[in-house]
């Protein structure tokens, strides 16, 4: 992939058929958190492997997880068979250069996380990593799980607007989005992309087809005003 311009990513796939569900109505980049230090998987490493094996651009399958080391992380991607992976936890600036220096070809997105992190902390992680990433993505901390994604929670945009004014690699917002708010979201924040989990979600965890395509529709809506 070139460019971040207007990317959709929708996380936390249960399986081939929701994959296949949300690929017909418009993603291209499916999200699959893997290996987390709190939630639980939403599906298997061999199925998730099927899947992101089986998708051919510019639909891509993007390994969420939190591995903090160099050659973990290309021995997990490897097996997954990803080319885009988005590193979630902390990671030391020199294992980033680890893995530039060893998978070059590998697309990078490093996590950003308000609440858990001051804004300077989080300007210093730009200041120091951007060059070893190809973009950041904020979200939200959840101090009561310790949850660091897929919390269902926003945050203050204004964190995240002034984090993307600041930042000279591309920026993807997440934490809390749904179809309702969106729209909103980056006309307040004017990221390059968006990230929804549980916020396209019916009761039962599953993702929601009707939610999904309103979610499309309100983001691409706000992209093209931007």
């Amino acid at each position: 992939m070139s460019s971040f311009k207007n990317f959709i990513q929708i996380a936390g796939i249960l399986d081939k058929e929701e994959a296949d569900m949300l690929l017909d109505s418009g993603v291209n980049y499916l999200g699959f958190p893997l290996r987390l230090p709190v939630n639980k998987e939403d599906i298997s490493e061999e199925d998730a492997g099927k899947i992101i094996k089986s998708l051919i651009p510019p639909n891509y399958g993007i390994l969420i997880t939190y591995l903090n080391i160099a050659e973990d992380i290309i021995e997990f991607c490897k097996k997954l068979g990803c080319s885009l992976i988005q590193l979630h936890g902390a990671i030391e600036t020199s294992e980033l250069i680890k893995l530039k220096s060893e998978l070059p070809e590998l697309v990078i997105i490093k996590s950003l996380v308000t609440g858990k992190h001051s804004i300077d902390e989080l300007k210093n992680i730009i200041n120091e990593q951007s060059e070893f990433v190809d973009a950041f993505i904020t979200d939200t901390y959840n101090p009561i799980t310790g949850a660091t994604g897929a919390t269902g929670l926003t945050h203050d945009w204004e964190i995240s607007r002034e984090l993307v004014e600041y930042s000279n690699k591309p920026i993807i917002l997440a934490g809390g989005l749904t179809p309702d708010n969106v729209y909103d979201a980056i006309t307040v924040v004017k990221p390059t992309g968006v990230d929804s989990h549980t916020g396209v979600e019916d009761s039962e965890g599953k993702k929601d087809k009707k939610k999904i395509k309103m979610f499309l529709s309100e983001s691409m809506r706000a992209f093209e005003k931007l």
